[in-house]
C-alpha cells in the first residue's frame, strides 16, 4: 500500500521527457520478461494451480511492473532523480539503524523481544529483526550500508562544508553499526556483499576518497564485529554456520534435484509456482531432509518452473536490460552518476542474494529492487527534451489507474486475510472453528490456508479430500502428506497413497516416525502391512495429482 501511494504521488508530479526506442528498449525488454511471468502465472492455473495462488503471484507481478515503470519516469527527470532517489536512501537508512536495534536486542537481551513489537530469535544464535530471517535482514542491512555511503556522499561531502568532521564521524558510526548487525545475523550471503561493497569502493573513481574509504574499511569492521559478537554473545552461531557439516545448507542437494527435474521437463518446466509440489512428489532418495519451496537460486527456479526456452529468454531479456544500466552508470556525469550508481548497486547486491536465497518472491524486496532498477534504466538517454503535454498525460493517468489499484488490492488484501487469520488465533467468543474454515474457504488469496486447516485436523481425512486440491500446491510439509495420504487411503485410492507416503518417508522427518513405526514392528506373516509401508503398483509422477 506503501509503494502504491509513493507511485501515485509521483506519477502525478514527475516531469516526464521522451525517449527513443534505443532508450527505452532495456526497460520495455524489463517490464516484458515480467509480464511474460505474469502470463506463466494465468497459464499455470490451467495444469492446476489454485486461483488463490495464480491471483497472489500474477498481482505481485504486475506490482512490480507498476514500480518499474515510476521508477523508470523517476531516473529519466533530472530535476525529481536525485531528490527521489536520496528519500528512497533515507528510508532505507532508517529502516537499517531500526532493525540494527532490533538484532542487538535478539542478541544481547533476547527476553525483551515479546513477539509483537520485536520479534523472537527463529533462528538460535542469529539475529532475524523483524523480518524473522537472518539472510533477508542481512540483505535489508546491506541495502541500508548502500543508502548510507550514497547519502553521505551527496550530502556531506560537499565543497566548504562547516559541519562536515561531523557528518564523518557519524557516517562511520552509523556504518560500524550496521555492519555488526550483519555480523549478527551469521549470513554468509551478507559476508560476500559486505566485500562487494568494498570492491565498489575499490573501482568507483568518482566517489569521494572518504567514501571510498568507509567501503574499503568495511571488511574491517565485518573481522571486527565477528571478533566482538563471539566474545559477547552466549548465543553466536557464527562458528557453527561457518564450521557446519554442510557448507551450503542443503543448498547443493536442493540445486541437484532441480537440475534433475529440469532434465526431466526441459521444454515446459514443472508450472509456474509448481517446484514444491514437483520436487516433493518425485521420487529423490537422497533428497535434504528440509521442505523446500524454492530452489534457492533464481536462475534455476525460473528453468524449473518455465522451462529451458521460456527460462532462458526472461533471463536474457534481463540480463542485457541490467548490463545496459550498468554502461550507462559507468558513463553518467558526477551528480548523475552517484544516483545510477548507488541504485545499481542495490541491484546487483540483490541478485548476488538471489543466487543464493529466493528475496524477490517477498513484496519488501521485489518492489524496492523494481523501483531501483527503474532509476537505473531510466539513466539510459540522449535527449533532455520534455513529453509533449498529451503523452505526459496519457501516462499519469495510466500510472494513476494501476498505482490506486495496488493501493486498494493491498487493503483488501489485508481484509481478506483476516479470514484466515481467525482460524489459527481465534479472538474471544470467536465463531467455531468449522465455520471458521468454511469462512476462511471463500477467501480470494487465501483460501490454501483454510484447506490446511480442514485437511489436518479433520479426524477421517478422507471426508476433507477436496481441501487437497489447493492446500498441497503451496507447501507440502509432514502433517499435510501424512493426512493427504490417509484421505487417499480412506478414498480407496491406494496406490496414489502409497506413493504419497514413499515420498514423505524420503525426507525422514522425526515428525513421521509415528506414522512410519508400523512398517518396523514386527508383524505375523498373515498380517498384512498397512498402506504406507508399500509401494503403489503402478508408475506414477507428480502429473498424476494434479
Amino acid at each position: 500500500m506503501g509503494w502504491g501511494t509513493l507511485a501515485l504521488v509521483l506519477a502525478s508530479s514527475v516531469a516526464f521527457q521522451p525517449e527513443s526506442r534505443r532508450e527505452s528498449a532495456p526497460a520495455r525488454a524489463t517490464l516484458a520478461a515480467l509480464l511474460m511471468l505474469v502470463v506463466a502465472a494465468l497459464a499455470a492455473a490451467a495444469h492446476g494451480l489454485p486461483w488463490p495462488l495464480v491471483v497472489s503471484s500474477a498481482g505481485m507481478l504486475l506490482a512490480a511492473c507498476v514500480v518499474l515503470v515510476v521508477g523508470f519516469l523517476v531516473g529519466r527527470s533530472p530535476d525529481q532523480r536525485a531528490p527521489v532517489f536520496n528519500a528512497f536512501c533515507v528510508a532505507l537508512c532508517i529502516a537499517g539503524l531500526l532493525s540494527f536495534i532490533v538484532a542487538i536486542i535478539q542478541s544481547f537481551a533476547p527476553q525483551w523481544a515479546d513477539g509483537n513489537w520485536i520479534a523472537r530469535p527463529a533462528t538460535p544464535g542469529r539475529a532475524g529483526g523483524n523480518l524473522r530471517q537472518p539472510n533477508h535482514l542481512s540483505s535489508l542491512l546491506v541495502w541500508s550500508l548502500v543508502a548510507l555511503a550514497c547519502l553521505h556522499e551527496a550530502w556531506a561531502e560537499r565543497p566548504r562544508d562547516p559541519h562536515l568532521a561531523i557528518a564523518r564521524v557519524a557516517s562511520l558510526f552509523a556504518m560500524a553499526a550496521l555492519v555488526f548487525a550483519i555480523v549478527l545475523t551469521v549470513s554468509r550471503t551478507g559476508m560476500v556483499c559486505v566485500v562487494l561493497l568494498a570492491v565498489w569502493g575499490l573501482i568507483d573513481r568518482g566517489l569521494s576518497r572518504f567514501t571510498r574509504v568507509l567501503l574499503l574499511l568495511m571488511p574491517v569492521l565485518y573481522v571486527l564485529s565477528w571478533m566482538l559478537a563471539t566474545a559477547g554473545v552466549q548465543t553466536f552461531a557464527g562458528d557453527s554456520q561457518i564450521h557446519g557439516s554442510d557448507p551450503s545448507s542443503s543448498r547443493f542437494g536442493i540445486w541437484a534435484n532441480a537440475l534433475s527435474l529440469i532434465a526431466q521437463h526441459p521444454w515446459l518446466g514443472v508450472g509456474w509456482g509448481e517446484f514444491n509440489f514437483a520436487w516433493t512428489l518425485t521420487p529423490f532418495p537422497g533428497r535434504p531432509g528440509a521442505f523446500f519451496d524454492h530452489t534457492h537460486n533464481l536462475p534455476l527456479q525460473l528453468l524449473v518452473e518455465l522451462g529451458i526456452p521460456l527460462g532462458t529468454l526472461v533471463m536474457a531479456l534481463l540480463l542485457w536490460a541490467l548490463w545496459k544500466a550498468f554502461v550507462a552508470a559507468r558513463r553518467a556525469a558526477s551528480t548523475d552518476g552517484l544516483t545510477q550508481r548507488g541504485a545499481l548497486v542495490m541491484v546487483l547486491t540483490m541478485a548476488v542474494h538471489s543466487m543464493l536465497e529466493y528475496p524477490l518472491w517477498y513484496a519488501y524486496f521485489l518492489l524496492p529492487m523494481a523501483f531501483a532498477f527503474g532509476i537505473c534504466l531510466g539513466g539510459i538517454r540522449e535527449t533532455r527534451e520534455l513529453a509533449a503535454p498529451a503523452v505526459a498525460r496519457r501516462i499519469s493517468t495510466a500510472l494513476a489507474i494501476g498505482s490506486a489499484l495496488l493501493v486498494v488490492g493491498a487493503i483488501v488484501s489485508v481484509l481478506d486475510y483476516m479470514r484466515v487469520v481467525v482460524i489459527f488465533s481465534p479472538p474471544e467468543n470467536a465463531a467455531p472453528l468449522s465455520e471458521r474454515i468454511a469462512d476462511g474457504q471463500r477467501s480470494w488469496l487465501f483460501a490454501h490456508h483454510a484447506d490446511y486447516a480442514a485437511g489436518t485436523i479433520a479426524e477421517h481425512p478422507g471426508e476433507a479430500l477436496g481441501s487437497f486440491k489447493r492446500s498441497t500446491h503451496y507447501l507440502l510439509d509432514t502433517r499435510l502428506m501424512m493426512a493427504w495420504a490417509r484421505a487417499l487411503e480412506e478414498s480407496g485410492d491406494t496406490d496414489r497413497a502409497r506413493y504419497v507416503a514413499q515420498r514423505l518417508r524420503e525426507f525422514n522427518n522425526p515428525g513421521a516416525a509415528e506414522f512410519f513405526a508400523p512398517c518396523e514392528a514386527p508383524k505375523a506373516a498373515s498380517t498384512p502391512l498397512p498402506f504406507q509401508c508399500l509401494q503403489p503398483t503402478r508408475p506414477l509422477s507428480f502429473e498424476d495429482f494434479r
